[in-house]
């Protein structure tokens, strides 16, 4: 018997607030950690880098996994290493080992990036048979998660609570979060038979890679993928070492980043069937070039603080609504969004070590550039994601299910 689309629905909003309310525990908590390890600005650029190598490994196996068994076993096992990886961390900070934490980071990335991967195609397939935009809303509850677990983390900086404990709490709810939603995720979502692989490589047809629209969206994921992830990454120490913030004030600043963010995602649905993808992508990249322009150029707490806002409304709607064009861009769609998101999760490999070096010997506010000029390509690239064969005036079509 299938399940009803509501109840699918609302698993994906569960499993997405999973990984929201991990990730911001952990960027909540990253000052604190750093002072825990003892390790300079560039040191944790390479602890970070756990995060992006895993995070590669997690989204470059996820596409085939999902073709060979589905959605839900990679979405499971993703989301079960996340969970793991929470009190891994806290107890590699405890113990000022960063390898340990670099580990936990790793298994973090593995089981995001697959994971997240899995869920984007279990998500684009409930919106093409629902027929309204979904993805914005989905990615939505990872902000909304993220705000939560900001605030949470606010909480625990200024009681000084045990990073160790904090993490593992927050691995604990997640677990439960994962065992409610997974019975509401159906077996076979993206799934390719054997049969159908072998007629496809009896019968190949134009290679994926050489879509070059496909590519041009995988560009704005990567993007706005690094815009999002240079917040998640470094912002509450570009607030702390940059702007003279302390650490609870610096989480604060990721809170209202995430808040932004979350905002932005739900309230992005109707503003897309109005206005459409193009334009939508090209204003908030343009928000998002300039609130980093502000935070990296100007020597203002209260310009930094204005200019995060910024910075989370541009960035909020550029990854759901790339996946989203990349899914309907042509046929297989599992597979175009599964390129489009391991072109963008590239930014989280190159991403936090690059940074960090630069951080090391230029500040992190300067660093900022990178991802500044990364946003303003996505600008141009932003004309790619408009439907092909629906007038940029007529909207009301642009999400009608596939027939």
């Amino acid at each position: 018997m299938p399940i009803p689309l509501r109840r699918r629905r609302w698993a994906l909003y569960a499993l997405f607030l999973l990984p929201g309310l991990s990730v911001s525990a952990w960027v909540t908590r990253t000052p604190v950690v750093r002072d825990l390890l003892e390790v300079s600005t560039a040191q944790m650029g390479m602890v970070l880098f756990g995060l992006s190598v895993g995070s590669m490994i997690g989204i470059l196996s996820s596409g085939p996994l999902v073709m060979r068994w589905g959605t839900r076993p990679v979405v499971l096992v993703g989301s079960s290493l996340i969970v793991l990886a929470m009190p891994t961390i806290g107890l590699g900070a405890m113990a000022g080992l960063p390898v340990l934490v670099a580990l936990g980071l790793a298994l973090f990335g593995a089981g995001m990036g697959g994971g997240e991967v899995a869920m984007n195609i279990e998500g684009a397939d409930v919106e093409r048979i629902g027929g309204r935009p979904f993805l914005p809303a989905l990615h939505g509850c990872f902000s909304l998660g993220t705000v939560i677990g900001a605030g949470l983390g606010i909480l625990a900086n200024a009681a000084h609570f045990p990073v160790a404990a904090h993490l593992s709490l927050t691995g604990a709810l997640g677990a439960v979060l994962l065992i409610w939603a997974l019975r509401s995720i159906p077996a076979g979502t993206g799934r390719v038979s054997s049969q159908q692989r072998t007629e496809q490589a009896a019968t190949p047809g134009p290679a994926i890679w050489k879509d070059t629209r496909l590519l041009f969206i995988g560009g704005i994921v990567l993007a706005m993928a690094l815009a999002e992830g240079t917040a998640t990454d470094w912002l509450p120490l570009v607030m702390v070492d940059g702007h003279g913030f302390g650490a609870t004030m610096g989480a604060s600043v990721f809170a209202l980043f995430a808040a932004s963010m979350t905002v932005g995602r739900f309230a992005g649905g109707p503003i897309v069937a109005r206005a459409g993808r193009a334009r939508v992508l090209m204003v908030s990249a343009l928000f998002a070039a300039t609130g980093l322009a502000l935070i990296s150029f100007i020597d203002s707490q209260g310009v930094a603080v204005a200019a995060v806002i910024l910075w989370g409304l541009g960035a909020s709607l550029g990854f759901p609504l790339a996946l989203s064009a990349a899914g309907d861009s042509g046929a297989n769609p599992a597979g175009r969004v599964a390129l489009a998101s391991t072109i963008g999760y590239l930014a989280f490999l190159v991403g936090p070590p690059t940074l960090g070096f630069l951080g090391e010997h230029i500040g992190l506010r300067f660093a900022l550039v990178v991802p500044l000029a990364v946003v303003l390509v996505a600008v141009f690239l932003a004309p790619s994601t408009a439907p092909r064969s629906i007038p940029d005036e007529d909207r009301s079509e642009e999400f009608e299910p596939a027939r």
